[in-house]
């Protein structure tokens, strides 16, 4: 996996059913009267009742049936910061690079190259090559930012069905590369932890910094923790 590679939009807010065949999705954040807020624990959110319920027994939490733009859904705000998965492979990991301006997409490209629209698709995109360039390029909404998906199932309850988490994390991305190298290696499903971390730090000037991240860390083939349960 390249590090010129990004894709889909940051922690989208599910309506009851997805479209994508995936049972949930995992969130490192929600919204709190408009405002965001990072979570220390993974969210989840479903349309599927008994989805939800297998999700509170696994990583803990309740069930809530919520509504949201007139579609209900179901979230249960976990207390776990790390789940086992296991992911098909490096194409589990997908990523680009998009630019919105209200729910207009204005700008989409792999870091190189447009992916859209048609016409566009191809030619160079004028993005910077250094990651620092790019973030303050985004900073200051003169640039995309990465869009990163994750496609999994949970260790624990294989044939729940498939989750994905969103993410426009810059420091998921930095590592996408890694990660992917990663999963060529083993080449078939892998047995994976995704997890939210605490980052903590003081800056230069005596300011205390801190900030969650959201981690993946490729552990061995899934054919292995088959072999051996414990390690689940």
């Amino acid at each position: 996996m390249a590090l010129r590679i990004f894709e889909t939009d940051p922690d989208a807010m599910p309506k009851g059913t997805f479209s994508d065949d995936t049972v949930g999705r995992f969130h490192s954040g929600r919204s709190v009267d408009g405002i965001p807020e990072a979570l220390g624990e993974w969210k989840v959110t479903t349309g599927d009742p008994e989805v939800a319920a297998a999700i509170a027994q696994l990583m803990g939490g309740q069930p809530v049936e919520t509504d949201s733009t007139s579609e209900n859904f179901i979230e249960v705000l976990t207390d776990t910061k790390r789940v086992k998965v296991v992911l098909s492979g490096a194409d589990a990991v997908t990523s680009d690079m998009k630019l919105w301006n209200g729910p207009n997409l204005i700008h989409h490209c792999d870091g190189v190259e447009f992916l859209s629209p048609d016409e566009d698709r191809g030619k160079a995109c004028g993005c910077p090559r250094l990651m620092e360039d790019r973030k303050a390029a985004a900073k200051s909404k003169r640039g995309p930012s990465p869009s990163i998906a994750v496609t999994f199932r949970l260790a624990e309850d294989y044939d729940l069905g498939m989750f994905r988490f969103q993410t426009s994390s810059w420091k998921l991305a930095e590592v996408l590369h890694e990660i992917g190298n990663a999963l060529d290696r083993i080449d078939g499903e892998a047995l994976a932890e995704l997890g939210i971390e605490l980052v903590e730090y003081t800056t230069k000037k005596g300011r205390d910094v801190s900030y969650f991240k959201p981690a993946i860390k490729v552990i061995k083939p899934w054919s292995d923790a088959i072999a051996d349960p414990k390690s689940l």
